[in-house]
């Protein structure tokens, strides 16, 4: 990873990107976020692993606060994310606040999301002229470099339905990575690909942790991503962190007969 790329506080440690305390979430009378306690370094590749329904694209939601949450707290770079502290009770922030928190949360979709009408260039320039208020000049080269970075410099003005579906996952990667936010989350983003397609865009992210030093939070299946890209891996279950630790760690020696049973379906 590169060091150059981390954020680190005065005293040299490695600053907190992400920080979450005391999460819970419910949908009604089900709670999806049981007390939740995690936080992310700054340039840390951190998976998120477990069965389905287990909370972890809920997660990522509570994080871009696509999803209230009901307790605890998420700050983003030491920002209070949705919420306005008023004594010991949380109010809702104005959605212009909101809008202005996101930023500095990226988020890659199952789905990719991209505008049709607009090609790849235009899609990754419209945060960087909308929302970062850069000029168009400004927003072209950097879109530019980005997409150049994930392998697409012949493709910048293609449009979406000219391109194969790991071409315009990369074009998504590339759009959250321009606005150079505080952490880049990733919802099983090679889900909807046909398996061809899966080993393009995990390649991009490989590189962007290690080569880019890019914080990152990724749910997925994908076990071998996450032992050859994480420094962390997160174990989930019913709403819980029931594991973490290094990958050879939780994947090579679980310590509880949930993650045993979940890592069985797997070929490690």
């Amino acid at each position: 990873m590169a060091d150059s790329d981390v954020e680190r506080t005065a005293s040299g440690a490695t600053a907190i990107s992400v920080e979450i305390k005391g999460l819970r979430k419910w949908y009604g009378k089900l709670e999806v976020i049981r007390g939740v306690d995690l936080s992310v370094h700054s340039g840390e590749a951190l998976v998120i692993i477990g069965p389905s329904g287990s909370g972890k694209s809920t997660l990522l939601r509570c994080i871009n606060f696509l999803e209230e949450y009901q307790e605890g707290r998420i700050y983003v770079g030491g920002r209070l994310m949705g919420y306005r502290e008023r004594g010991e009770r949380l109010g809702r922030e104005r959605e212009t606040e909101i809008a202005r928190a996101r930023a500095d949360v990226g988020m890659v979709f199952q789905g990719l999301n991209l505008f049709p009408h607009m090609s790849a260039l235009d899609n990754v320039c419209l945060g960087l002229t909308k929302v970062r208020r850069l000029s168009r000049q400004a927003a072209e080269i950097r879109a530019r470099e980005v997409l150049t970075r994930v392998g697409l410099a012949d493709k910048v003005d293609a449009f979406p339905n000219h391109l194969s579906g790991g071409q315009q996952q990369r074009v998504a990667i590339a759009r959250a990575v321009a606005m150079q936010p505080k952490v880049i989350l990733f919802d099983e983003v090679t889900s909807a690909l046909d398996p061809e397609l899966v080993g393009e865009v995990l390649g991009v992210m490989r590189a962007l942790a290690k080569d880019h030093g890019v914080t990152m939070m990724v749910v997925t299946h994908e076990m071998q991503f996450a032992r050859d890209v994480a420094d962390r891996v997160v174990f989930m279950d019913q709403g819980k962190i029931v594991e973490s630790g290094d990958p050879a760690e939780v994947l090579d020696r679980p310590r509880s007969d949930r993650l045993r049973t979940f890592l069985r379906r797997f070929r490690l």
